[in-house]
């Protein structure tokens, strides 16, 4: 079991990763092209990432990305949700 902070800062990370890529994962979820279950999941799959700094510096280094890094564990949900 992943503890508290830990999965904040992976949830954070898919958040702003999917913000990056210009996918709002609330109005995806109310929308129905996501669901909660995916959500948590994907979070779940973050956490498994051997290279959150990476993940965090270009986070923080652009205003928007064009996709995901290689390594990105939710790549292929993320690129679904893309506009």
């Amino acid at each position: 079991m992943h503890s508290r902070d830990v999965l904040k800062r992976h949830a954070g990370l898919v958040d702003q990763m999917a913000t990056k890529l210009g996918v709002d994962l609330q109005e995806a979820a109310i929308g129905g092209d996501v669901s909660m279950d995916q959500l948590s999941d994907a979070v779940l799959r973050c956490t498994g990432c051997s290279n959150p700094e990476h993940c965090q510096g270009l986070l923080d280094q652009h205003a928007s990305v064009s996709h995901t890094p290689e390594y990105c564990r939710n790549q292929d949900l993320l690129s679904k949700l893309m506009p």
